[in-house]
């Protein structure tokens, strides 16, 4: 599959922006994970993505407009809304090809938060500060120790005997 912005996959008439963005995202990931991507390929992806946006905003609905005993801002559409958010943040977006330590989604993270939000839910609320760092401190401990690969009472155990030197390395 060729990276470049002149890719003929953009040529076909019936193919939308949506498949072509996932497409470009599947392309993206495959070169990312094969290997670092150099600078003239990640400008290349630059530019297919521009180019991708470009043609998204041909196809984008009209705005109707705005009727003079309205107040206020005229609604967009949401592809407006979204084309919108892909211009602007470009940089953001694309950032999962350049750096190998950025992350496609943020699903970890969120699945990460999802634990301390069930526990402020099924409680209520952490009733003294204190307590909430604490929590904090031991679940942030825990999922580090699960990501290395150590099941959670291996870890507490490790906490307690003192020796959670000689994982970390310290």
């Amino acid at each position: 599959m060729d990276v470049s912005g002149d890719n003929s996959q953009c040529d076909v008439p019936f193919k939308t922006v949506d498949v072509m963005i996932g497409t470009f995202i599947q392309t993206t990931m495959h070169f990312r994970t094969e290997k670092c991507l150099s600078d003239e390929a990640f400008v290349k992806l630059q530019k297919r993505y521009r180019n991708i946006l470009t043609r998204g905003k041909k196809e984008l609905p009209v705005i109707p407009s705005k009727s003079s005993c309205k107040r206020g801002k005229l609604a967009k559409s949401d592809a407006h809304n979204l084309w919108k958010r892909l211009k602007i943040h470009e940089t953001a977006v694309l950032l999962f090809a350049k750096d190998p330590h950025v992350s496609f989604t943020n699903n970890r993270a969120e699945r990460d938060l999802r634990v301390a939000k069930v526990e402020q839910k099924v409680s209520g609320c952490f009733r003294v500060s204190e307590y909430a760092h604490a929590y904090c401190r031991i679940s942030s401990y825990l999922q580090s120790m699960a990501n290395t690969g150590y099941n959670p009472l291996g870890a507490i155990q490790i906490t307690l005997a003192g020796e959670a030197h000689k994982v970390w390395g310290e």
